[in-house]
């Protein structure tokens, strides 16, 4: 297909040799907080500042850009967990809709399937969910399976994370066994506790932002919203990076469902599954998070319906048989190690939808008086 373009004939297409370097930039190595988020792209991708806010515009118009915002370390916000549920297969899609559309505190929404009949193949949806500050997420689970008509399911909070990220378009090229020098690094999920003025401020840092507001000055319509001068705006958003619940500037292209130029990013959606011996799990999450394919690792507990696993990791890709060189890479460095897996599977992505997870406690509230649900009864025992 032709590279699509908007009135202005700005390119928008992910393959344009511009756009490919702002994306290796943009996708996710902004780390942190920046007070001039697009001076940092333009001074690492080597496009002049103009242009990156041009072509970032232009993108996000066309929805090749799904959206451009400051995230957050939820984990740190709200108690998360990634859950597997199993669903009737009658029931599946319309589950999968309701998780998409009517439940704002699940955020990535797949339909995963194996290669075979394997430990947890039955479940065949699975969502990430943040439940805010004070709110039970295995009640919220109970609720969600009624509403659903879901038979079982298994919450799997992060005992804690060694990568989190995304950059598609600079993983392309990677090779299989690509690793950085060091192991990854432990990051805690352990809830930080706010005061009223952060959370204000949280609540705009997080908001998505719309082509009309890509600017230098980011930041000051965002302080101004929220009733802060800019200064008193940064130094919160400078407290809010020391607290650890900062994650990065980042634009989101879709994973799999084509972009509006006709263009994926990704075809493939792999959940690598590892379980070693009780107490080499932060070990082996450090070893899983250096490689380079990977997008995200952690430590999950799934039990024993799913082989007792422990370590899990995403990547994503074009090829299937290249994602299984890279599982296979892995593995290889695993067992180099010493380190003995007693088992390991992929779950594959199907069917897929993302969107923030919300976590403010005000909506939680919001969201049972919606669904006729005594808020009080959700909160934690």
């Amino acid at each position: 297909m032709e590279t699509q373009t908007i009135a202005d004939a700005v390119p928008v297409s992910i393959s344009d040799p511009v756009n490919a370097r702002i994306l290796a930039v943009s996708e996710d190595r902004i780390g942190g907080f920046s007070a001039d988020p697009i001076e940092e792209i333009s001074r690492l991708s080597g496009v002049e500042a103009d242009t990156v806010i041009e072509r970032i515009a232009a993108m996000l118009k066309a929805g090749v850009i799904r959206r451009v915002r400051q995230t957050l370390l939820a984990t740190s916000l709200a108690d998360g967990a990634l859950v597997a549920w199993q669903v009737p297969a009658d029931k599946l899609n319309d589950a999968f809709d309701f998780m998409f559309q009517q439940d704002p505190f699940s955020g990535h929404v797949v339909i995963r399937s194996t290669d075979g009949a394997t430990a947890g193949s039955r479940f065949r949806l699975w969502t990430t969910l943040k439940v805010p500050q004070g709110f039970s997420i295995a009640r919220h689970c109970e609720l969600l399976a009624r509403l659903v008509g879901a038979e079982a399911f298994q919450v799997m909070p992060a005992k804690c994370l060694f990568t989190l990220g995304v950059g598609h378009i600079r993983r392309r090229q990677i090779l299989p066994g690509s690793m950085s020098e060091e192991p990854a690094v432990v990051t805690s999920t352990d809830i930080v506790e706010l005061s009223p003025e952060q959370w204000a401020a949280l609540v705009v840092i997080k908001k998505e932002f719309s082509p009309d507001e890509l600017q230098r000055d980011i930041w000051a319509p965002r302080a101004a919203l929220a009733g802060f001068s800019k200064a008193e705006f940064l130094r919160i958003a400078a407290e809010l990076a020391a607290k650890g619940v900062i994650g990065r500037f980042s634009t989101f292209l879709e994973h799999v469902k084509p972009l509006q130029t006709g263009e994926k990013v990704t075809q493939y959606n792999a959940l690598y599954h590892w379980a070693v011996a009780p107490g080499r799990e932060i070990e082996t999450g450090r070893q899983v998070g250096r490689f380079h394919i990977m997008t995200h690792a952690y430590w999950r507990e799934g039990g024993p319906d799913f082989g007792n696993v422990n370590i899990m990791g995403v990547a994503h890709g074009k090829d299937k048989g290249l994602l299984l060189e890279h599982k296979k890479a892995i593995d290889t460095h695993l067992s180099n190690l010493g380190i003995e897996v007693s088992y390991t599977n992929v779950f594959w992505g199907g069917r897929s939808e993302i969107k923030p997870s919300e976590f403010i406690p005000s909506e939680y509230v919001r969201w049972c008086q919606r669904w006729n649900v005594d808020a009080d009864a959700m909160r934690k025992a």
